[in-house]
């Protein structure tokens, strides 16, 4: 599917403006197709089509509100921008309300012509990009031990996953904090087909003093306060697969135990001399390097080699930006789900602001900005960026209270353009200019109002 709006179809029975609007598109590097009438206009178009449809309302045959109808119902994302008279202007508002992108009064500039045309190209490039994003998550979505990634680098790995999913390997997950390192232990447990529980457990989060007894579990009387037997995570995740998390946390003498739970495949509780065998995979993960670590003494080389009979890289999310808009868009709409709001499409300026950044929290950093941005605040801000918005210059403030003033006013009223310039009480053309400074498309208001409604 076609992801860019590369191409603008020009309809009028007028063999004149045809001529001039052409020349004038050409000569923005626009390529352009021109027609003489609507029915030989809408034999080019199909779903997907990718560009933008700019029509006269007066017409013979079929007019410009029929048209739009017509092009509505074969896409009804496509941005149709609708020419008029200076006698037909309320026909054009009806146009706006039945979907039009926007209008343009004759005699019009070549300027305006070119600006309202690359702004419904650049809303299509980016209807174009959610469709085809849409059509990957559903991809992955389908099965539940799938993960999101079109990297070639997170292609390998998949293929990795799937390769080695069904065996009893153990295995051994690196990859940098927030990274999803359990989602792919999930992953590689749910395509396992063990009938078993999945079981996490965080080794860096237990004090040292309860790891043992959670991991491995006690009868009563094993210790003081142990009043009665209790069954550990190892027993608990027979015939399953056990995560150990920031395994690198594990104390020495708890990874000589684990040692011969791997070798043994049994284990004993605390104060019981049964043995008692079971049946598990482990999945292991950690954000260092295990060989430097037992190299220094910090980890047992023995069970460093026992683990990592698979080991699987994860590549950290500033080393696969082209993944970016694809876990947003699954992220944002995750999230406007939860939290029951619309969905508002990634501009082209918030996506290059989302791939310039570096994101040292990974994924989870990705998803928590989605998250902020589905409700309304700063998808980038952190708590001291907050804090210190109120440190703005005169001249960030001043601009920043006339983008809200702009974009509330556009949200009042639907996205009609003309109702809003009436409302700010500001002449078109600077309303325009300012709809390019702030990077502010009124379709987006209008999809919203619908949506709500």
């Amino acid at each position: 599917m076609p992801t860019t709006a590369d191409c603008v179809l020009f309809v009028d029975d007028d063999a004149d403006v045809r001529e001039a609007a052409q020349q004038t598109l050409e000569l923005a590097d626009i390529h352009v197709e021109v027609f003489a009438d609507a029915g030989s206009a809408l034999a080019r178009l199909r779903k997907g089509w990718p560009g933008v449809v700019i029509s006269d309302i007066r017409m013979p045959k079929m007019d410009g509100l029929e048209f739009l109808g017509e092009i509505k119902k074969i896409d009804n994302d496509m941005p149709v921008i609708m020419i008029t008279g200076h006698g037909d202007v309320a026909t054009a508002v009806k146009a706006m309300q039945n979907g039009a992108f926007d209008f343009i009064e004759k005699p019009y500039s070549p300027d305006l012509f070119i600006d309202i045309t690359k702004r419904a190209m650049a809303h299509r490039k980016l209807i174009l990009e959610n469709r085809t994003l849409r059509i990957e998550l559903a991809r992955h979505t389908k099965n539940a031990s799938d993960f999101i990634g079109r990297n070639p680098a997170m292609e390998k790995l998949r293929t990795l996953i799937s390769n080695v999913a069904s065996t009893n390997a153990h295995v051994l997950i690196n990859g940098e904090t927030g990274s999803g390192k359990e989602v792919i232990a999930r992953n590689l447990h749910e395509m396992s087909g063990r009938p078993g529980p999945f079981v996490a457990v965080n080794c860096g989060g237990m004090p040292e003093n309860l790891i043992e007894s959670e991991l491995f579990g006690h009868e009563a009387g094993a210790f003081t306060g142990a009043d009665h037997k209790r069954i550990g995570k190892f027993e608990f995740a027979d015939k399953g697969t056990i995560f150990l998390d920031e395994i690198e946390s594990m104390p020495l003498a708890l990874q000589i135990k684990l040692l011969r739970v791997l070798q043994e495949r049994a284990l004993e509780r605390l104060g019981s001399n049964r043995v008692q065998p079971i049946d598990l995979r482990v999945v292991a993960a950690t954000k260092t390097d295990l060989r430097e670590a037992s190299s220094r003494g910090e980890f047992r080389e023995d069970l460093y080699y026992r683990l990592n009979v698979v080991q699987l890289h994860i590549p950290p999310l500033r080393e696969r930006k082209d993944d970016i808009p694809l876990l947003f868009e699954h992220f944002t709409r995750d999230a406007a789900k939860r939290f029951d709001r619309p969905v508002k499409l990634v501009t082209p300026a918030e996506m290059a602001q989302f791939t310039a950044y570096d994101w040292p929290g990974n994924v989870r950093e990705l998803r928590n900005a989605a998250e902020r941005r589905v409700l309304g605040l700063d998808p980038l801000a952190t708590g001291n960026d907050m804090a210190s918005q109120n440190g703005m210059t005169l001249p960030q403030q001043v601009e920043a209270f006339e983008r809200s003033l702009i974009t509330e006013a556009l949200r009042e009223h639907g996205g009609n353009v003309t109702a809003t310039v009436s409302a700010l009480g500001v002449p078109r053309k600077t309303f325009y200019d300012k709809l390019t400074k702030y990077d502010i498309t009124p379709a987006e208001f209008r999809r919203a109002r619908s949506a709500s409604e």
